[in-house]
Protein backbone atom coordinates (compact mmCIF):
# COMPACT_ATOMS: atom_id res chain seq x y z
CA UNK A 1 0.00 0.00 0.00
CA UNK A 2 2.84 2.36 0.76
CA UNK A 3 4.16 1.71 -2.75
CA UNK A 4 0.82 2.95 -4.12
CA UNK A 5 1.11 6.14 -2.06
CA UNK A 6 4.68 6.75 -3.16
CA UNK A 7 3.71 6.25 -6.78
CA UNK A 8 0.99 8.88 -6.37
CA UNK A 9 2.58 11.44 -4.05
CA UNK A 10 6.24 10.59 -4.38
CA UNK A 11 8.43 9.32 -1.52
CA UNK A 12 6.88 10.32 1.78
CA UNK A 13 8.57 12.73 4.14
CA UNK A 14 7.43 12.00 7.66
CA UNK A 15 7.92 13.34 11.13
CA UNK A 16 8.83 16.82 12.33
CA UNK A 17 12.20 18.31 11.44
CA UNK A 18 14.79 19.62 13.90
CA UNK A 19 13.53 23.16 13.31
CA UNK A 20 12.54 25.13 16.40
CA UNK A 21 10.13 27.30 14.40
CA UNK A 22 6.56 27.42 15.61
CA UNK A 23 4.02 25.03 14.13
CA UNK A 24 0.50 26.14 13.26
CA UNK A 25 -2.12 23.40 13.18
CA UNK A 26 -5.63 24.52 12.21
CA UNK A 27 -5.48 27.78 14.14
CA UNK A 28 -3.43 26.51 17.10
CA UNK A 29 0.23 27.46 17.57
CA UNK A 30 2.79 25.03 19.01
CA UNK A 31 6.10 26.35 20.28
CA UNK A 32 8.99 24.00 19.70
CA UNK A 33 12.00 24.27 22.01
CA UNK A 34 15.51 22.99 21.34
CA UNK A 35 14.73 20.05 23.63
CA UNK A 36 11.63 19.29 21.57
CA UNK A 37 13.49 19.38 18.27
CA UNK A 38 16.08 16.94 19.55
CA UNK A 39 13.46 14.26 19.04
CA UNK A 40 12.88 13.56 22.72
CA UNK A 41 9.10 13.41 22.53
CA UNK A 42 8.83 12.24 26.13
CA UNK A 43 10.09 15.55 27.46
CA UNK A 44 9.20 17.73 24.50
CA UNK A 45 5.89 19.28 25.50
CA UNK A 46 5.44 21.28 22.28
CA UNK A 47 5.86 18.33 19.96
CA UNK A 48 3.87 16.02 22.22
CA UNK A 49 0.95 18.44 22.18
CA UNK A 50 1.22 18.88 18.41
CA UNK A 51 1.33 15.12 17.82
CA UNK A 52 -1.67 14.55 20.07
CA UNK A 53 -3.62 17.26 18.24
CA UNK A 54 -2.61 15.93 14.80
CA UNK A 55 -3.58 12.34 15.62
CA UNK A 56 -6.96 13.48 17.00
CA UNK A 57 -8.05 14.85 13.63
CA UNK A 58 -10.43 12.54 11.80
CA UNK A 59 -8.65 10.67 9.00
CA UNK A 60 -10.63 9.49 5.97
CA UNK A 61 -9.05 7.11 3.49
CA UNK A 62 -9.86 4.89 0.55
CA UNK A 63 -12.20 2.10 1.67
CA UNK A 64 -12.97 -1.27 0.13
CA UNK A 65 -16.06 -3.40 0.51
CA UNK A 66 -18.66 -0.64 0.79
CA UNK A 67 -22.20 -0.67 -0.58
CA UNK A 68 -22.07 -0.79 -4.38
CA UNK A 69 -22.11 2.48 -6.33
CA UNK A 70 -23.45 2.55 -9.92
CA UNK A 71 -23.76 -1.24 -9.94
CA UNK A 72 -19.97 -1.46 -10.17
CA UNK A 73 -17.82 0.20 -7.51
CA UNK A 74 -17.30 -1.22 -4.03
CA UNK A 75 -14.07 0.71 -3.49
CA UNK A 76 -12.88 4.24 -4.22
CA UNK A 77 -9.22 3.31 -4.70
CA UNK A 78 -7.50 5.51 -7.32
CA UNK A 79 -10.40 7.97 -7.69
CA UNK A 80 -11.82 8.99 -4.31
CA UNK A 81 -9.00 11.03 -2.76
CA UNK A 82 -10.69 14.42 -3.27
CA UNK A 83 -13.93 13.15 -1.74
CA UNK A 84 -12.05 11.71 1.24
CA UNK A 85 -10.01 14.89 1.71
CA UNK A 86 -13.17 16.96 1.71
CA UNK A 87 -14.79 14.61 4.22
CA UNK A 88 -11.85 15.23 6.56
CA UNK A 89 -12.28 18.99 6.31
CA UNK A 90 -16.03 18.83 6.97
CA UNK A 91 -15.50 16.35 9.81
CA UNK A 92 -13.09 18.82 11.40
CA UNK A 93 -15.76 21.52 11.21
CA UNK A 94 -18.20 19.21 12.98
CA UNK A 95 -15.64 18.35 15.65
CA UNK A 96 -15.10 22.02 16.40
CA UNK A 97 -18.83 22.70 16.40
CA UNK A 98 -19.83 19.79 18.62
CA UNK A 99 -16.80 19.24 20.85
CA UNK A 100 -14.62 22.36 20.54
CA UNK A 101 -11.17 22.91 19.01
CA UNK A 102 -9.46 21.69 22.18
CA UNK A 103 -11.03 18.22 21.94
CA UNK A 104 -8.59 15.31 21.81
CA UNK A 105 -9.41 11.68 21.14
CA UNK A 106 -9.42 9.70 24.41
CA UNK A 107 -7.00 6.82 24.60
CA UNK A 108 -9.72 4.35 25.54
CA UNK A 109 -13.49 4.03 25.12
CA UNK A 110 -16.19 4.86 26.01
CA UNK A 111 -16.01 7.78 23.58
CA UNK A 112 -18.01 10.97 23.42
CA UNK A 113 -21.44 10.40 21.81
CA UNK A 114 -20.89 13.45 19.58
CA UNK A 115 -17.62 12.00 18.25
CA UNK A 116 -19.22 8.65 17.43
CA UNK A 117 -22.15 10.38 15.74
CA UNK A 118 -19.78 12.38 13.55
CA UNK A 119 -18.02 9.21 12.41
CA UNK A 120 -21.40 7.63 11.70
CA UNK A 121 -22.31 10.55 9.42
CA UNK A 122 -19.37 9.66 7.16
CA UNK A 123 -20.06 5.94 6.89
CA UNK A 124 -19.85 4.30 3.49
CA UNK A 125 -23.52 3.82 2.68
CA UNK A 126 -26.48 5.90 1.59
CA UNK A 127 -27.79 5.71 5.16
CA UNK A 128 -24.94 7.98 6.30
CA UNK A 129 -25.66 11.62 5.48
CA UNK A 130 -22.15 12.54 4.34
CA UNK A 131 -21.07 9.30 2.67
CA UNK A 132 -19.32 9.35 -0.68
CA UNK A 133 -22.50 7.75 -2.04
CA UNK A 134 -24.52 10.84 -1.15
CA UNK A 135 -21.74 13.21 -2.19
CA UNK A 136 -21.64 11.68 -5.65
CA UNK A 137 -25.40 11.99 -5.97
CA UNK A 138 -25.35 15.63 -4.85
CA UNK A 139 -22.46 16.49 -7.19
CA UNK A 140 -23.82 15.09 -10.45
CA UNK A 141 -24.51 18.58 -11.75
CA UNK A 142 -20.82 19.43 -11.21
CA UNK A 143 -19.43 16.37 -12.92
CA UNK A 144 -18.97 14.09 -9.94
CA UNK A 145 -19.01 10.44 -10.95
CA UNK A 146 -17.70 7.25 -9.42
CA UNK A 147 -14.39 6.30 -10.98
CA UNK A 148 -13.51 9.85 -12.03
CA UNK A 149 -11.27 12.38 -10.31
CA UNK A 150 -12.72 15.84 -9.68
CA UNK A 151 -11.31 19.19 -8.58
CA UNK A 152 -11.82 21.45 -5.57
CA UNK A 153 -14.45 23.74 -7.12
CA UNK A 154 -16.81 20.88 -7.99
CA UNK A 155 -16.17 19.35 -4.58
CA UNK A 156 -17.10 22.54 -2.74
CA UNK A 157 -20.28 23.00 -4.76
CA UNK A 158 -21.23 19.38 -4.11
CA UNK A 159 -21.00 19.92 -0.36
CA UNK A 160 -23.12 23.04 -0.68
CA UNK A 161 -25.77 21.05 -2.55
CA UNK A 162 -25.66 18.05 -0.20
CA UNK A 163 -25.99 20.08 3.00
CA UNK A 164 -28.78 22.18 1.55
CA UNK A 165 -30.72 19.13 0.35
CA UNK A 166 -30.36 17.36 3.69
CA UNK A 167 -31.56 20.47 5.48
CA UNK A 168 -34.60 20.78 3.20
CA UNK A 169 -35.55 17.16 3.83
CA UNK A 170 -35.92 17.54 7.57
CA UNK A 171 -37.98 19.50 10.06
CA UNK A 172 -35.57 18.76 12.88
CA UNK A 173 -34.12 21.46 15.06
CA UNK A 174 -30.97 23.17 13.72
CA UNK A 175 -28.95 21.57 16.53
CA UNK A 176 -29.19 18.25 14.68
CA UNK A 177 -25.51 17.55 13.99
CA UNK A 178 -25.80 16.33 10.42
CA UNK A 179 -27.55 19.55 9.44
CA UNK A 180 -25.96 21.92 11.91
CA UNK A 181 -24.10 24.29 9.62
CA UNK A 182 -24.73 26.27 6.50
CA UNK A 183 -22.22 26.11 3.63
CA UNK A 184 -21.12 29.27 1.83
CA UNK A 185 -18.92 29.15 -1.27
CA UNK A 186 -16.68 32.22 -1.55
CA UNK A 187 -16.68 32.99 -5.26
CA UNK A 188 -16.40 35.87 -7.72
CA UNK A 189 -18.87 38.53 -8.79
CA UNK A 190 -22.40 37.13 -8.97
CA UNK A 191 -22.89 38.72 -12.39
CA UNK A 192 -19.95 36.79 -13.77
CA UNK A 193 -17.48 39.67 -14.03
CA UNK A 194 -14.11 38.26 -14.97
CA UNK A 195 -11.07 38.86 -12.86
CA UNK A 196 -10.60 39.90 -9.26
CA UNK A 197 -10.34 37.92 -6.07
CA UNK A 198 -13.37 36.03 -4.72
CA UNK A 199 -15.44 37.96 -2.21
CA UNK A 200 -16.99 37.08 1.14
CA UNK A 201 -20.22 39.09 1.01
CA UNK A 202 -21.36 39.75 4.57
CA UNK A 203 -24.96 40.40 3.56
CA UNK A 204 -25.12 37.11 1.65
CA UNK A 205 -23.72 35.18 4.62
CA UNK A 206 -26.22 36.76 7.00
CA UNK A 207 -29.11 35.95 4.65
CA UNK A 208 -27.89 32.36 4.17
CA UNK A 209 -27.67 31.80 7.94
CA UNK A 210 -31.20 33.09 8.43
CA UNK A 211 -32.58 30.91 5.65
CA UNK A 212 -30.69 27.87 6.83
CA UNK A 213 -32.05 28.16 10.37
CA UNK A 214 -35.60 28.30 8.96
CA UNK A 215 -36.28 31.39 11.01
CA UNK A 216 -35.39 29.75 14.32
CA UNK A 217 -32.39 32.01 14.91
CA UNK A 218 -30.77 35.01 13.23
CA UNK A 219 -27.44 33.26 12.78
CA UNK A 220 -26.22 29.72 12.18
CA UNK A 221 -22.81 28.05 12.33
CA UNK A 222 -21.29 28.36 8.87
CA UNK A 223 -18.68 26.52 6.83
CA UNK A 224 -16.85 28.81 4.39
CA UNK A 225 -15.19 27.16 1.39
CA UNK A 226 -12.87 29.14 -0.90
CA UNK A 227 -11.96 27.31 -4.15
CA UNK A 228 -8.99 28.93 -5.85
CA UNK A 229 -6.60 28.59 -8.76
CA UNK A 230 -3.36 30.30 -7.75
CA UNK A 231 -1.19 29.69 -10.79
CA UNK A 232 -0.72 27.41 -13.75
CA UNK A 233 1.61 24.53 -12.97
CA UNK A 234 2.43 25.56 -9.41
CA UNK A 235 1.30 28.12 -6.86
CA UNK A 236 2.49 31.63 -7.65
CA UNK A 237 5.07 32.40 -4.90
CA UNK A 238 3.26 35.62 -3.97
CA UNK A 239 0.42 33.53 -2.53
CA UNK A 240 2.52 31.23 -0.33
CA UNK A 241 2.75 33.62 2.67
CA UNK A 242 -1.00 34.27 2.43
CA UNK A 243 -1.85 30.57 2.45
CA UNK A 244 0.49 30.13 5.40
CA UNK A 245 -1.22 32.96 7.28
CA UNK A 246 -4.69 31.41 7.00
CA UNK A 247 -3.56 28.65 9.37
CA UNK A 248 -3.18 31.25 12.12
CA UNK A 249 -6.91 32.07 11.93
CA UNK A 250 -8.84 30.48 14.83
CA UNK A 251 -11.46 29.54 12.23
CA UNK A 252 -8.97 27.58 10.07
CA UNK A 253 -10.06 24.24 8.63
CA UNK A 254 -6.99 23.83 6.44
CA UNK A 255 -6.73 23.20 2.71
CA UNK A 256 -7.94 20.65 0.20
CA UNK A 257 -4.83 20.34 -1.91
CA UNK A 258 -1.80 18.30 -2.81
CA UNK A 259 0.15 17.54 -5.91
CA UNK A 260 -1.29 17.66 -9.42
CA UNK A 261 -4.27 15.33 -9.69
CA UNK A 262 -3.76 14.11 -6.12
CA UNK A 263 -5.69 15.42 -3.14
CA UNK A 264 -4.66 15.48 0.51
CA UNK A 265 -5.94 17.34 3.55
CA UNK A 266 -3.37 19.96 4.57
CA UNK A 267 -3.73 20.76 8.27
CA UNK A 268 -0.59 22.60 9.35
CA UNK A 269 2.43 24.70 8.51
CA UNK A 270 6.02 25.04 9.69
CA UNK A 271 8.67 27.02 7.84
CA UNK A 272 8.41 26.03 4.16
CA UNK A 273 6.50 22.78 4.60
CA UNK A 274 2.87 21.74 4.93
CA UNK A 275 1.69 18.91 7.18
CA UNK A 276 -1.10 16.77 5.78
CA UNK A 277 -3.35 13.76 6.27
CA UNK A 278 -3.11 11.37 3.34
CA UNK A 279 -6.28 9.60 2.12
CA UNK A 280 -4.40 7.12 -0.07
CA UNK A 281 -4.24 4.25 2.42
CA UNK A 282 -6.71 1.47 1.61
CA UNK A 283 -8.73 0.20 4.54
CA UNK A 284 -11.71 -2.09 4.93
CA UNK A 285 -15.11 -0.53 5.53
CA UNK A 286 -15.98 -0.04 9.18
CA UNK A 287 -19.58 0.30 10.30
CA UNK A 288 -19.67 2.85 13.13
CA UNK A 289 -23.14 2.87 14.63
CA UNK A 290 -24.30 6.14 16.09
CA UNK A 291 -24.87 4.75 19.60
CA UNK A 292 -21.79 2.48 19.87
CA UNK A 293 -19.55 4.34 22.32
CA UNK A 294 -17.20 1.32 22.48
CA UNK A 295 -16.57 1.22 18.72
CA UNK A 296 -13.11 0.61 17.32
CA UNK A 297 -12.27 3.97 15.73
CA UNK A 298 -8.55 3.40 15.22
CA UNK A 299 -8.88 3.40 11.42
CA UNK A 300 -10.12 7.01 11.58
CA UNK A 301 -6.92 8.39 13.07
CA UNK A 302 -3.32 8.60 11.89
CA UNK A 303 -0.20 9.21 13.96
CA UNK A 304 2.16 9.34 10.98
CA UNK A 305 2.97 13.01 10.38
CA UNK A 306 3.62 13.59 6.69
CA UNK A 307 4.71 16.81 5.04
CA UNK A 308 5.47 18.24 1.61
CA UNK A 309 7.18 21.46 0.47
CA UNK A 310 4.82 24.39 0.22
CA UNK A 311 6.02 25.24 -3.27
CA UNK A 312 4.99 21.76 -4.45
CA UNK A 313 1.28 22.28 -3.72
CA UNK A 314 -0.93 22.19 -6.79
CA UNK A 315 -2.40 25.66 -7.56
CA UNK A 316 -5.93 24.24 -7.71
CA UNK A 317 -7.06 24.07 -4.09
CA UNK A 318 -9.75 25.09 -1.62
CA UNK A 319 -9.40 26.76 1.78
CA UNK A 320 -11.89 26.06 4.57
CA UNK A 321 -13.01 28.08 7.58
CA UNK A 322 -15.64 27.41 10.24
CA UNK A 323 -17.41 30.18 12.16
CA UNK A 324 -19.33 28.98 15.19
CA UNK A 325 -21.44 32.09 15.66
CA UNK A 326 -21.85 35.72 14.65
CA UNK A 327 -18.97 36.98 16.79
CA UNK A 328 -16.70 34.31 15.37
CA UNK A 329 -17.65 35.35 11.83
CA UNK A 330 -16.99 39.00 12.67
CA UNK A 331 -13.54 38.06 13.95
CA UNK A 332 -12.87 36.07 10.76
CA UNK A 333 -13.86 39.07 8.62
CA UNK A 334 -11.48 41.38 10.47
CA UNK A 335 -8.60 38.92 10.06
CA UNK A 336 -9.40 38.27 6.40
CA UNK A 337 -9.63 41.99 5.60
CA UNK A 338 -6.29 42.62 7.31
CA UNK A 339 -4.70 39.79 5.33
CA UNK A 340 -6.11 41.25 2.10
CA UNK A 341 -4.63 44.64 3.03
CA UNK A 342 -1.21 43.03 3.38
CA UNK A 343 -1.38 41.18 0.05
CA UNK A 344 0.17 43.90 -2.16
CA UNK A 345 -2.88 43.93 -4.41
CA UNK A 346 -3.08 40.14 -4.90
CA UNK A 347 -5.35 38.82 -2.11
CA UNK A 348 -6.58 35.26 -1.85
CA UNK A 349 -10.05 36.69 -1.25
CA UNK A 350 -11.60 39.87 0.09
CA UNK A 351 -14.51 40.85 2.33
CA UNK A 352 -17.31 43.21 1.33
CA UNK A 353 -20.47 44.31 3.10
CA UNK A 354 -22.55 43.97 -0.09
CA UNK A 355 -22.16 43.40 -3.82
CA UNK A 356 -21.68 47.12 -4.49
CA UNK A 357 -18.44 47.30 -6.55
CA UNK A 358 -17.68 50.89 -5.60
CA UNK A 359 -18.01 50.85 -1.84
CA UNK A 360 -14.63 50.74 -0.06
CA UNK A 361 -14.55 48.75 3.16
CA UNK A 362 -12.30 48.66 6.18
CA UNK A 363 -11.53 46.18 8.91
CA UNK A 364 -14.47 47.22 11.07
CA UNK A 365 -17.02 47.86 8.32
CA UNK A 366 -17.06 44.15 7.54
CA UNK A 367 -18.78 43.50 10.85
CA UNK A 368 -22.34 42.34 10.56
CA UNK A 369 -23.47 45.19 12.81
CA UNK A 370 -22.45 47.64 10.13
CA UNK A 371 -22.65 51.38 10.72
CA UNK A 372 -22.10 51.03 14.49
CA UNK A 373 -18.31 51.03 14.26
CA UNK A 374 -16.14 53.15 12.02
CA UNK A 375 -12.47 52.82 11.13
CA UNK A 376 -9.82 54.63 9.13
CA UNK A 377 -8.10 51.77 7.28
CA UNK A 378 -10.28 51.78 4.17
CA UNK A 379 -9.45 49.32 1.40
CA UNK A 380 -10.72 48.88 -2.11
CA UNK A 381 -10.94 45.38 -3.56
CA UNK A 382 -7.61 44.77 -5.24
CA UNK A 383 -7.19 44.19 -8.96
CA UNK A 384 -6.21 40.66 -9.96
CA UNK A 385 -2.52 39.88 -10.54
CA UNK A 386 -1.60 40.75 -14.10
CA UNK A 387 0.67 37.81 -14.82
CA UNK A 388 -1.01 34.79 -16.34
CA UNK A 389 0.40 32.59 -13.62
CA UNK A 390 -1.90 34.07 -11.01
CA UNK A 391 -5.29 34.06 -12.70
CA UNK A 392 -8.03 32.94 -10.32
CA UNK A 393 -11.38 34.03 -11.73
CA UNK A 394 -14.63 32.14 -11.54
CA UNK A 395 -14.39 30.73 -15.04
CA UNK A 396 -11.11 29.03 -14.10
CA UNK A 397 -12.69 27.36 -11.08
CA UNK A 398 -15.52 25.95 -13.12
CA UNK A 399 -13.02 24.06 -15.24
CA UNK A 400 -11.73 22.15 -12.23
Amino acid sequence: MRRLQERILGPSKTGVSSSTSEIWLLGVCYKVSEEDSSGNLVNGNGLVAFTEDFSSRIWMTYRKGFDVIDSKFTSDVNWGCMLRSSQMLVAQALLVHCLGRSWRKPLQPPFDPEYIEILHLFGDSEASAFSIHNLLQAGKAYGLAAGSWIGPYAMCRSWETLVRSKREQTNLEIENQSLSMAVYIVSGDEDGERGGAPVVCVEDVARLCSEFSKGQVDWAPILLLVPLVLGLEKVNPRYIPLLWATFTFPQSLGILGGKSGVSTYIVGMQDDKAFYLDPHDVQAVVDIRGNDLEADTSSYHCSVIRHLPLDMIDPSLAIGFFCQNKDDFNDFCVRASKLADESNGAPLFTVAQSHSPTKPINHEDVMVNRGEIQGDDAIVLGNPPSDSEAQSHDDDWQLL
